[in-house]
C-alpha cells in the first residue's frame, strides 16, 4: 500500500463510503501479511517507493501466485523476477492483465505508456547479444517503475565503433547503466567517456576464466574510471533500483 492508496482509503472513510472496521482490517495488514510461507511487506511502497518483488527462483508455481495475489490486492502494480516458464504460465493465467517478458524471465504490471514529469532519462546498454537477459531485467524493472529508458544493445569493445556512434544519445541522458560479460570493458569505456552515474552489471557470459563473472566484476571493481557503481553478477533488477532510488530522491528533495 503506498501514500496514495492510504489517503484514498481515509477520504473514502471521511466521505462515509466504508466504516471504521474496513479501514481498521485494511491497517491490520500493515506493515506485513503472514501467508505461512511468506511474510508480504506491504510498507515496502512507503519506505521505498516501490512494493515488494517477487524473486521466483526456489519458490514453487502455487506460492508465486499466492505471493502475487496478495501484492496485487494491495499494491497497483507487480514485478516478479527469475520465473520459470511454467510458472510465468500459471500466472498469467490467474492474472490476465500481467505481462510475460520471457527473454528477462519477468512477470509485471502494465504500466501506462508515458512519461512522469521529472523522471530522468536512462541509458541501457548491453555489451553483447547474451547479455541481453540480464539488460532487460533491469528494463522490466524500469518500466514497472515508471522510470523511461532507451535501449542500446550489442555495442561491446570487439566492435567499439558502434558505440561511438551512439554517444550523442548517451550524452542527453542522466543515467547509464551497462551490462556486460566476458572481461567486462565496456563499464570502463562509458566511464571514461561519459560523466552522468553509471551502475555497471558483470553478466556470467563468458568462456572458462570469466568464471560465471566474476572476472567482469572484479574488472568493474577496479574499473580506472572513478565512481561507476556495481552491482551482483546478473543483477539487472538491483542495477535499475539503484538508478530508481536516486531518482526518487532527486524528485523528493527538489519539490
Amino acid at each position: 500500500m503506498d501514500e496514495g492508496q492510504i489517503k484514498q482509503l481515509l477520504q473514502r472513510f471521511r466521505n462515509g463510503e466504508i466504516d471504521e472496521k474496513s479501514v481498521i482490517e485494511s491497517f491490520k495488514k500493515l506493515p506485513f501479511e503472514n501467508l505461512s510461507f511468506a511474510n508480504i511487506d506491504h510498507h515496502r511502497t512507503l519506505r521505498q517507493g516501490w512494493p515488494e518483488t517477487i524473486f521466483c527462483e526456489g519458490k514453487s508455481t502455487d506460492q508465486i501466485v499466492g505471493i502475487a495475489e496478495h501484492i496485487l490486492k494491495n499494491n497497483s502494480y507487480l514485478l516478479a523476477t527469475r520465473i520459470a516458464p511454467e510458472s510465468a504460465e500459471e500466472v498469467i493465467r490467474q492474472f490476465p492483465d500481467l505481462i510475460y517478458n520471457r527473454t528477462a524471465r519477468t512477470v509485471a504490471s502494465k504500466i501506462p505508456d508515458k512519461t512522469p514529469e521529472k523522471k530522468s532519462r536512462v541509458a541501457l546498454l548491453s555489451a553483447g547479444t547474451s547479455d541481453i537477459p540480464v539488460a532487460e531485467e533491469a528494463a522490466e524493472t524500469l518500466a514497472v517503475l515508471s522510470i523511461p529508458c532507451i535501449r542500446i544493445y550489442d555495442v561491446g569493445v570487439a566492435g567499439i565503433h558502434r558505440l561511438f556512434d551512439k554517444l550523442e544519445q548517451l550524452q542527453e541522458v542522466d543515467f547509464v547503466i551497462v551490462v556486460a560479460g566476458m572481461e567486462g570493458a565496456l563499464a570502463s569505456v562509458i566511464g571514461g567517456l561519459i560523466g552522468v552515474p553509471i551502475v555497471a552489471v558483470p553478466t556470467s557470459i563468458g568462456y572458462g576464466t570469466s568464471f560465471n563473472g566474476i572476472a567482469a566484476l572484479l574488472a568493474m571493481l577496479n574499473s580506472c574510471a572513478a565512481g561507476i557503481s556495481v552491482v551482483n553478477i546478473d543483477n539487472g533488477f538491483g542495477a535499475a533500483c539503484v538508478v530508481a532510488r536516486q531518482i526518487y530522491h532527486n524528485d523528493k528533495t527538489s519539490k
